[in-house]
């Protein structure tokens, strides 16, 4: 696939900056592969939508807070990505800052709230490629206790703070309060993710239960949405783009309902693009999911034939990426562009914080 094929204007001022509340009011474009319709609802329908006997399947990562600040011996800042632990016990980093880092280089980090404790201090160990270093952290800790002590909500590029600050009138805490909240979804359970699977963000507790009482079961995977998720697609051919490995699991819990749901004839409904690739990639040469974990690099685009999924429900995502690539494995080129441009002429909030798509 050309990687202009997947290109789109969009408006800047469509890009969502702040969540609807609640989440659930958001709206929800369903796109039939059918017929090729188009109706224009509300995630609240959703319980409506889907039918008795379906299967949603969500992803369950937890988003940590990954952004961070650190200091040179000097005082500099340098702005940090937390990545990945490696199975060294280093961290795997991106790092910004005003002037060259060299290997040896060691950084100070300071807990946020807490002046009276103690903070850590890591040593760059290895440059790596685009911004990344391998470093140590002494004391040695856990990322997920540092990182909830130093770190904010890791927000993609497009979403800007200022601007959304100014027009809330809000103090840079209690944005960062709001965005942990929200940029995180109501079924996260399993730390590891630096970005959020963005579909999960429109479900509430009581939307759950509907679905629930409505005789639709709910089942979780997990894939540790990584870095990739913010890198460019700079090829003009899709398939010489090195995609990016995040870690996934597939519970046997799961692989066990998709397949009951199968053999009675419910739809298995994936919430989100990281959903689907946890589902293709622990599914066999017959067509049946296995439960599993490990790392995947499945990179999904046309032609591919997606079997594991019946539904998708998902958000509108950046021109040229792997996330609207794999949309349009799923429901055709053609079809999700002209979705997309009915979405801009009807004004719908894009990306992240934005609306929904349901796609049957």
């Amino acid at each position: 696939m050309k990687v202009a094929d997947l290109d789109y204007d969009l408006p800047a001022d469509r890009i969502a900056q702040t969540p609807v509340e609640p989440r659930d009011a958001a709206r929800l474009m369903m796109v039939r592969r059918a017929d090729a319709g188009i109706e224009h609802r509300t995630v609240t329908d959703l319980p409506g939508l889907l039918r008795r006997g379906d299967a949603m399947v969500v992803n369950q990562t937890r988003v940590l807070p990954a952004r961070f600040t650190a200091r040179r011996a000097t005082g500099g800042r340098v702005d940090a990505l937390f990545v990945r632990q490696e199975p060294s016990g280093g961290w795997k980093l991106l790092l910004n800052g005003r002037g060259r880092l060299k290997v040896g280089d060691t950084l100070s980090v300071a807990p946020r709230h807490a002046a009276v404790e103690a903070g850590w201090t890591m040593r760059l160990v290895e440059r790596l490629a685009r911004g990344m270093w391998l470093v140590d952290v002494a004391p040695a800790d856990s990322p997920e206790r540092v990182l909830a002590r130093v770190g904010l909500a890791p927000l993609p590029p497009y979403i800007r703070r200022d601007a959304a600050a100014s027009e809330r009138g809000d103090a840079s805490a209690c944005r960062d309060s709001m965005d942990r909240e929200r940029y995180q979804t109501v079924f996260a359970v399993e730390p590891g993710a630096i970005a959020a699977p963005t579909a999960g963000l429109h479900f509430t507790p009581q939307l759950l239960d509907r679905l629930r009482e409505d005789g639709v079961a709910i089942a979780g995977v997990t894939l540790h949405v990584g870095l990739g998720t913010f890198q460019p697609v700079e090829v003009e051919d899709l398939g010489d783009h090195p995609m990016h490995e995040e870690w996934y699991h597939l519970p046997a819990v799961t692989a066990d309902l998709i397949e009951r749901t199968r053999s009675r004839g419910g739809r298995v409904v994936a919430v989100g693009t990281t959903t689907v690739r946890v589902l293709e990639t622990c599914i066999d040469a017959a067509g049946h999911n296995r439960p599993g974990e490990g790392w995947t690099r499945l990179l999904i685009q046309p032609p591919y034939e997606i079997r594991s999924v019946d539904m998708l429900l998902t958000n509108f995502h950046l021109p040229r990426s792997t996330l609207l690539a794999l949309v349009c494995a799923f429901a055709g080129r053609e079809l999700i562009m002209r979705a997309y441009s009915a979405a801009i002429a009807a004004g719908y909030r894009f990306y992240s914080y934005g609306d929904a798509m349901l796609i049957e």
